[in-house]
Order: C-alpha cells, then structure tokens, then sequence
C-alpha cells in the first residue's frame, strides 16, 4: 500500500489501540539477560527461516509480523505459535507500523529485493539493529546509504550470508592464511541449480485480494501484477533484483572477497543468456559467465539453471587455485587437491600433500542458526557482526558489475576508492542508482 498520510495515521492509531506501545525505548541497553524483541518483516521462506532461529536462539520474542500477503502473515503467526508459545501482537502491511513500535528492538527485513533498503536505512533511523537478507542491495548506491545509516546511527546491521558462521568455512580461511596454499592467481566462484526449470509466461491480471500489491512494488516502476513476477520468482526481473547473480553470487563472492582480501574487482565483462530456456519469462540470464579483474589475480563467476553439475562437479562453491594446490569449498565441505609438478616429460609430482573432505557436521552444529545468534550476541556487545553491513555492501559490489558487463555487451571499469563506474554512463544508470517510484525515497 502507497498509503495516504490520512489512511496510514489512522492505521497507525488502530494499530496503537491493539497493541499498545511500552515505555521502553528502542535504544535501550541490552544487559546479558534481557529479552531481545523482534519485528518479522517478510514472512517468507527465508524470513521464516531467520525468525524460527532466532527464536531457537533463546531469551527472544517476535513481537511484530509484516507481509504484503496476509496469507503469509497467518501462517508466520500459527508456526511461531507451534514453535515457541508465541503470538505477535502486531500484524500489518505495512512496515512502517512495525518501526513505530517503541518496544522493539531489531527487525529483520527477508522482504523481495527491491524492498531491502528502505526499511533498513529506516529501522536505523528508528534505533532498532536489523539482519538483513542478502542481497544487501539492489544498487551501489543503495548498499552505500545501509552502510552510512548503519553507522550514523550506530546500529548492528548483519547481512544473511551464512557461510561466514561455517566452523568449515573458517578452518578453510586459516588454511589459507597458514601459506600451504602458496599464491593464489585463479579463483572461481559458481552456482549451478538443477532444480530449477523454465518459467513460462503467464498473463498478467489482478494480484489476489490478500496482497497489498501497490505495496510489494514500493519503490519499483508500476506495473500489472503477473505471478510470475511475485513472490519467489521476483528475483528473475531487473526491476526487483538480479538474478542468479546477485542471488547466489552474494553468497560466493563474498567467500572469495573474504579469503582473498578484497573489496571489489577493477573491471568485469561477462557472456550469458537465456540459452537453456530462451522462451521463458525470466528477464535474467540462466546461463552467464564473468571474468573479474583484481590487482594479482583474476576471477570467474559462472552460474546456469537447470543443470547442477558444476566446476569440481559441484552445485555451489568457491574454488582457489594457489601455486602448490588447489582450494574447493561448499556448505557440505572442502578439500584441497594438491598442484603438481614436471620432473620432466614422463614424472610428475605432486607439490604437496593435500587434505581430504573436511565435512561439514550438520548434525554437529547449524551455520545459519550461528549466524543470527552472533547478530544477537552483537546487539549486545555492540561489536560488529560477521556478516557486518559493509562487508555485504562490498560482496555485492562484483555481482552488479558482473550484470552491468552482460547487459551492456561490453567490459565495465569500477573506480573501487570511489566506487563510481568509470567512463560508462549505461552501465552506471544499471549498477549504481535508480530512481524510486514515488512518493518513496531513501534517506539518511
């Protein structure tokens, strides 16, 4: 809902009438063993997912659901119930009600991608710590004002790139640093998704009565409804985020930003299209190569539908190729694959040793419950969380240049102190700032 200032005041005061705000403020400090109060907003499959674990975490309460699609809300509503005990006394669709509420003190914003940075630039504003989903951003631009507001307001601000709670992904990282690797020249980060098929078009026609559909689009250009460009499958269309890319490549970019040491990539260019399913309804490619440039080393990003035998016969993963081995990581495990050497034309030896499957445990431990219990540990010691809103910030950064190359058709150059595309109107009108439907603005 575009709300009016008249129907959104009134429904704030309804909303004030129901459930009654506390005297507590939003910027109260939280002692070891205060209860955290949280706001849902977007009760989807991955805001569902965060919410239950932060419930899971413990001394937790869901305080407040928002979703668009009420359906959507009831059902949040009985799981949390089944779960924990729990009922928010808040539900709306609108989540400015929910950063209204005195007594809450972080949200959790799993909304589509267009709507990530809206809510949490206000929800900092408003004094309230957010985790949000990746990706962080559908722009530069917008990513830069999370970042400032995060910090001008001095709030936690984690991005839900789970791998960086991994107990896996950390003993990989300490391999690394530890040099057994040697220098590393090639990296490659991939996704390669068998499950999921051709989209066919479906016409459009009026968005079901238990969606606030002016609402979904918030800051997107207007358009008809079509189911297609809903819920899950938003993540297909430029207008609300970037397709494979962005929505794996948050995940494996930021692996391979985090061991190598870096913010973003000098340039990119990139092939791809839609040759798998070239008569769906995707605008994104589901098929596309990258090629990144970085001071040292050069890096891939590779991704396709409908197949799921990737590089190193893999869905997923990050690949690093040092001198005496090579690195392959995914959320099930890595290993690593010793490099070899010419004695002469008929020997050949290996440079190292190599290490087998290190498995990941997941009857052991849980990464993404661990990633939203540092969020909460943050909220209280007021340390930067793991997944720190500029280090999703600068993971996205490769994955919007990556676009920018193959829907320019050529090869894109990032200026990464200023963070400003350099010398390609085109690619920066795609990378770095759009403007917003109004009346909605993103402000500091």
């Amino acid at each position: 809902m575009q709300a009016s200032r008249r129907s959104f005041l009134t429904s704030t005061a309804l909303g004030a009438a129901a459930a009654p705000l506390t005297a507590a403020s939003a910027n109260r400090v939280l002692g070891a063993n205060d209860r955290i109060r949280l706001g849902l907003i977007g009760c989807g499959g991955m805001g569902g997912g965060d919410l239950r674990d932060a419930l899971r975490a413990g001394n937790t309460q869901c305080v407040a659901l928002c979703d668009v699609d009420t359906t959507r809300m009831e059902k949040t509503q009985q799981r949390i119930g089944a779960q924990a005990g729990q009922k928010a006394d808040l539900t709306t669709q609108d989540f400015r009600r929910v950063l209204d509420r005195s007594d809450i003190d972080a949200v959790i914003v799993a909304t589509p991608d267009h709507w990530h940075a809206i809510p949490t630039v206000e929800a900092c504003k408003a004094g309230k710590d957010v985790y949000v989903e990746k990706p962080l951003a559908i722009t530069v631009w917008e990513g830069r004002q999370m970042v400032k507001a995060a910090r001008k307001y001095d709030r936690v601000v984690q991005m839900g790139t789970q791998q960086r709670s991994g107990s896996h992904y950390l003993a990989a990282k300490e391999y690394l640093d530890s040099g057994k690797l040697g220098r590393v020249r090639l990296v490659r980060c991939w996704a390669y998704l068998d499950w999921k098929g051709e989209t066919p078009p479906l016409p459009d026609g009026p968005a079901p009565r238990h969606v606030d559909y002016d609402m979904w689009l918030g800051p997107a250009p207007k358009r008809s409804f079509n189911e297609n460009r809903f819920h899950f499958s938003f993540r297909w269309y430029w207008a609300y985020s970037g397709g494979l890319m962005t929505d794996w490549g948050a995940h494996m970019i930021d692996i391979a930003n985090w061991y190598m040491g870096i913010k973003a990539p000098t340039s990119a260019m990139s092939v791809g299209g839609k040759f798998a399913y070239p008569r769906d309804a995707m605008e994104a490619p589901d098929t596309q190569q990258v090629l990144y440039e970085f001071p040292g080393f050069s890096m891939m990003w590779e991704h396709a539908l409908g197949v799921g035998r990737g590089p190193a016969d893999r869905e997923h993963g990050v690949l690093l190729h040092g001198e005496k081995g090579v690195l392959v990581i995914d959320r099930a495990g890595w290993e690593v694959y010793p490099e070899t050497d010419r004695i002469d034309k008929r020997v050949r030896e290996f440079k190292a040793a190599g290490l087998p499957r290190q498995a990941y445990r997941a009857d052991r431990e849980d990464m993404h419950l661990d990633h939203v219990k540092n969020f909460l540990d943050c909220m209280r010691t007021r340390k930067k969380p793991r997944s720190d809103v500029e280090i999703g910030h600068d993971s996205m950064i490769g994955c919007h240049l990556g676009n920018a190359a193959v829907r320019t058709g050529r090869r894109v150059y990032w200026d990464v102190e200023n963070e400003r595309v350099v010398d390609d109107p085109e690619a920066e009108a795609i990378m770095y700032k759009r403007e917003y439907r109004k009346p909605w603005k993103l402000e500091v």
